[in-house]
Parts: structure tokens; sequence; C-alpha cells
């Protein structure tokens, strides 16, 4: 197989980057030359965001192109309109945040869906990864994959949500940790999401597919006792009711990172049918896998994870945690 990654050099990308050399697939990394992409790809440059940005791929045949972006649709159009007749499909990993919210516990993929456009610039996320389906669909019609990921962990994360609770757990000491222990999550690992990818679009399967695991795969209480396993220090998890959390004004998701009280936005994260994805063929690996690969290449950066710069670092404030323990 002859890939083009559009991307490949960090999280998602890389991940599913790493995969296809590892099943001697011939690998064609087109970025911008920030980051270094995987020893053993072909690289190739430009700014999809730039006029004339897209020259590197006027010429060359794929049989598989995969497209992580998440910005304004008009450079999956853009990049699609240019690929569709010397690619055979095209993978956009989407999100399920292209969903209508709320939705409940349990919508498959036939939910209602956000308003989108292929032709838009920059709105907002679940807009703009919408109309980046729609792009990608207008020009590869049902050669089309869409991986509708959810929750994504492991190693590379540059959005800082398990590096933060990694950190913050390895510092040692009382950790607000937001109950209830046995909260039901729903994630993917980047390594499973990039092998499923990969497996189905092989396959030539094509349309969307909700990509996490299944409700409950782990639960919080699963992932911080893994946190605080792989870390070794002395942290005392103290785990806390969600009431007194979010009366102090504690944001879930960003100042928490992975938790979420039981509610509307719970069952829109957490909640979602991944029936068609394991019929499919998608596995999960353990959450302590997890956690101890990420943790470990974590520690050949001294503990400092890239943070993609159009994201907030997540993580609470060591004093305001402090107050919430009453410390």
């Amino acid at each position: 197989m002859k890939l083009l990654m559009l991307g490949g050099t960090e999280f998602v990308g890389r991940a599913i980057t790493e995969d296809a050399l590892a099943r001697g697939w011939e690998v064609t990394v087109f970025h911008r030359g920030h980051h270094a992409p995987p020893p053993g790809t072909r690289a190739l440059h430009g700014d999809r965001t730039a006029p004339g940005g897209l020259a590197a791929l006027a010429e060359g045949e794929w049989d598989l192109v995969v497209d992580t972006w998440g910005g304004a649709p008009t450079a999956v159009r853009d990049s699609a309109r240019l690929l569709s007749g010397r690619a055979g499909r095209y993978a956009y990993v989407s999100s399920r945040s292209v969903y209508s919210y709320p939705a409940p516990a349990g919508q498959g993929e036939d939910g209602p869906l956000v308003e989108g456009s292929p032709d838009a610039g920059a709105t907002a996320y679940a807009e703009d990864k919408r109309g980046g389906e729609l792009a990608a669909l207008d020009a590869f019609a049902d050669r089309v994959l869409l991986v509708r990921a959810g929750l994504i962990l492991g190693p590379y994360e540059n959005v800082g949500r398990l590096p933060w609770w990694l950190n913050r757990i390895a510092r040692g000491g009382p950790v607000l940790a937001p109950g209830p222990r046995g909260l039901p999550l729903q994630y993917i690992d980047v390594r499973d999401l990039a092998r499923w990818t990969l497996d189905a679009a092989e396959a030539g399967l094509g349309g969307p597919y909700n990509l996490v695991s299944p409700t409950g795969h782990a639960t919080m209480a699963a992932l911080l006792d893994a946190c605080a396993a792989v870390t070794g220090g002395d942290a005392e998890l103290r785990w806390t009711d969600p009431a007194p959390i979010l009366d102090a004004g504690v944001e879930p998701w960003t100042e928490l990172p992975v938790w979420l009280p039981e509610g509307e936005s719970y069952d829109y994260m957490f909640g979602g049918d991944v029936t068609r994805a394991l019929e499919a063929g998608l596995k999960c690996r353990p959450v302590e896998e997890t956690v101890a690969d990420t943790w470990a290449w974590l520690r050949t950066l001294d503990g400092r994870a890239p943070q993609r710069a159009d994201r907030p670092a997540p993580g609470l404030d060591a004093e305001r945690e402090a107050a919430l323990l009453g410390l």
C-alpha cells in the first residue's frame, strides 16, 4: 500500500504513520516542516492554508490518503479535489463532535449532525469537522471513510489531558480525584485508532464510524489508579463527589481533564454507540497499557509534553486544588 499522510508528525497523524511503516507500507508525509516525521517516510512540504501551498502534491499516486485536519474545511476541500483522481481512498479523521448537542446516550452514526460547509473558513471545531467530512465526500464519494473519534489518549498526546494527570500524580501528595470512582469512560488509544483506520481503509470500508471504546472500557478509578501505579509516587487519591467540585466553579474536562459529571455533556461525550466499529474489527487495549506507555514516552521528554498552540493547556491550579481538599 502507498499511503499519503496529510500531517503525520504529531499525535494522531504520527501514530497512523508509524503503524503504516510497521506494515511495510510506502508512506509519504505532507507537512509544513515544523516537526520531523518518523524515519522511513518520504517528506513533502507545504502549507494547506497558503496560496499554492499544495504544489508539492501536484504529482503522485497513492492507494490511500489519511487526513486529520481540524481547521477550515476549505483545506480538506482543496486537498481532496486535487487528489481525487490520483488516490484510491480517503480516510478523514473526524470527531464525534459533529453530532448535534445534546445527544442521548446510545446514539449511533445516524444521529443528527451540526451544519457544515466544505467551502467555509474556520468557524468552530464541530462545524469545521463536519465541513471537512462534506469536503471529503464531495471529492471521493463512496471512497471516503469517516473516522468519528471521541476522546483520544496515548503516547504523543499534544492536547495535555493524560499528561497532566500523570505529572500531577507523579508530584505526589493529596490529589483531588473527581468522582464517582466507578464513572464509566469512553475513549480511544491513539494506536488503536491508527490500527483500525488503516485496517478499515485497506478493507475498503466507507462511511461514518464512531471510533471510541465501548462505554465503561475504563472508569475514572481505573485511569487514575493506573497513573498512580506507573508513576510510583506517594500520591493519595482523595475521591470527591461532583457537587463540591462544581460548586467551587471548577470546569470539568478542562481543569479536571477527561472527567465529566453525569448529565447531558457526559452522555454526549461518553455514551456513543460503537457497535458498527466493533463489528468492523475495533479492538481496544487495556487502560493500564495506555497509561504506562504514555508515561514512558513522557519521561523521555522530562515530563514536558508538547502542547498544541490552538488548545489551552488543561489542568487545575494547585492553590484551587488545595482549597478544595481543605489543605
